[in-house]
């Protein structure tokens, strides 16, 4: 009887303490090569808007992006030769919401290339606002003039 109770509580604790099924979901379907196809914005006008406290949205535009889900690793890479161009390193994670699979978001932290923290472990919090086999939407809500202001941010993906 001990035996089946101790097998029985093993399975729950085994089963509680794994991410939700959304979680595993998403982070199978981000696992490849993406590209940032277009950045837009919530409402109409001219914006100069740096993104990851990076560059400007007209040079990440165009950008290649890749999720590699086993290690939470990442990285994208700026092609556009009027900007400053090279590879880029984060750590990404989709933090646990249980299965409420309309809103989730996730989170980037800025890394060097041995993934050590470029901005003393800080990082941003997205929108995980569309996520398919071949599309994605990241949205990120920031501050503009007192109000919120959200930057889209549309990819597609190349391959896995």
């Amino acid at each position: 009887m001990k035996k089946i109770l101790l097998i029985a509580f093993a399975a729950i604790v085994t089963t509680a303490c794994g991410p939700s099924k959304t979680v595993q979901e998403s982070k199978k379907t981000l696992k490849g090569y993406w590209t940032l196809n277009d950045i837009s914005y919530d409402r109409p006008g001219t914006f100069n808007v740096t993104i990851f406290e990076d560059t400007s949205a007209e040079c990440l535009e165009g950008s290649q992006w890749r999720f590699i889900p086993n290690n939470n690793f990442g990285n994208y890479e700026i092609s556009n030769t009027s900007c400053p161009t090279g590879k880029r390193y984060f750590v990404w994670t989709i933090p646990d919401t249980g299965d409420n699979a309309s809103n989730y978001d996730i989170m980037l932290k800025p890394t060097d290339e041995k993934m050590k923290s470029t901005m003393n472990n800080t990082g941003f919090r997205l929108a995980l606002s569309y996520l398919s086999d071949d599309q994605l939407q990241i949205r990120q809500t920031v501050q503009l003039e007192g109000s919120p202001f959200t930057i889209k941010m549309n990819f597609s993906k190349n391959a896995e």
